[in-house]
């Protein structure tokens, strides 16, 4: 028996309901619409689609944007999910293949990086077909991410840091202690708002991070009389020069809002190639020099696994110089050497 549509006031509603069962499926949910005509297109795809799932299964009829609304609602990360699941919409998720992903994340992130498409295409993508497949809506997929570019490591000893923050112009630099002393991101630290600030316990939280991991950090003494010395305590912690908050950008994780007066405060200081996300850099290779701590390091900075912290190791060997030093070489080695016996010349 085909569905029916039941006119608007009959269910206590505005708008057309479709009523009915069709292989053994009962309906009695609303169009969203009170245009007859779309009411109608909409029971029509409604019981096309209730028949090609009884079928075809599930698996050849399933939606991303179906699996999107499923992975939502069991509480996981949206982040950057709405953004894809617009895109794909009603595509089925079997449709959804490697190539369809690439064209997806050149379409959505035209002027970006492999590594912000990894994260805001690539990442939610695959998450949400995880999902799914878990809950046999899909094959499993295998989806290759694109190659990305070697991290770079640059950080400034404290000499330079006290050289840029003393050339920062007033409404930087309490930002730039921020960002070198708690190792936000960029986009962390421009939208703290003063909530989610406790200077009586020196301390601050960042939520909806870009991992999708909520973290706290303890504030450094000096950053604390800083902040303590902003005239405001309400909103976002850290303001325009016209006292206006930063504009949120959810693509610019590099710190383009300020690109111009932080340039300015590194040529100052006669500092080159360095930018705000370097400051993150900073702050880890301080941290781990003074801690050689891994997992501390991991947790504070609010990375998923240690791999991604032991670069900053890598680079900070400082500790390990006795160990170099205690290989004799030649006069400077502390340590004559002396020739075996069995390459001895005898007379």
């Amino acid at each position: 028996m085909p569905l029916k549509l039941i006119p608007p006031g009959r269910h206590g509603s505005p708008n057309f309901y479709i009523r009915g069962t069709i292989r053994g499926v009962t309906v009695d949910e609303t169009t969203g619409t009170d245009d007859r005509k779309r009411a109608e297109e909409i029971r029509i795809r409604r019981e096309n689609e209730i028949l090609d799932r009884r079928i075809h299964g599930i698996r050849k009829t399933a939606t991303f944007l179906e699996a999107s609304v499923m992975y939502l609602s069991a509480g996981n990360s949206a982040r950057y999910v709405d953004k894809v699941a617009k895109h794909f919409g009603m595509t089925p998720l079997a449709d959804i293949d490697q190539l369809a992903i690439d064209q997806a994340a050149v379409k959505l992130y035209p002027n970006a990086g492999p590594a912000t498409r990894n994260r805001q295409v690539y990442t939610p993508v695959s998450a949400v077909m995880h999902f799914a497949a878990a809950r046999k809506m899909c094959e499993r997929p295998l989806i290759t991410r694109p190659k990305q570019p070697k991290g770079r490591i640059r950080w400034l000893t404290k000499d330079e840091a006290d050289r840029l923050v003393e050339n920062c112009s007033p409404h930087l630099k309490p930002l730039v202690m921020f960002l070198l002393l708690t190792g936000a991101r960029i986009s962390e630290a421009l939208y703290l708002d003063w909530r989610d600030v406790d200077l009586g316990r020196a301390h601050v939280q960042f939520l909806d991070t870009k991992n999708g991991t909520d973290r706290g950090v303890s504030l450094h003494p000096s950053l604390v009389v800083a902040l303590a010395n902003l005239k405001h305590r309400e909103g976002a912690v850290f303001r325009r020069p016209d006292d206006q908050p930063y504009e949120l950008k959810e693509d610019d994780e590099g710190g383009g809002q300020i690109k111009t007066a932080f340039k300015g405060a590194c040529r100052r200081a006669g500092i080159t190639d360095f930018t705000p996300h370097d400051c993150r850099h900073t702050w880890a290779t301080w941290h781990y020099a003074a801690n050689r701590d891994l997992l501390a390091l991991q947790k504070l900075g609010g990375w998923k696994t240690e791999k991604m912290v032991l670069r900053y190791a890598h680079v900070n060997v400082s500790n390990l110089a006795d160990t170099i030093n205690a290989i004799a070489w030649g006069k400077s080695g502390g340590s004559k050497s002396k020739t075996p016996k069995s390459s001895r010349k005898t007379a």
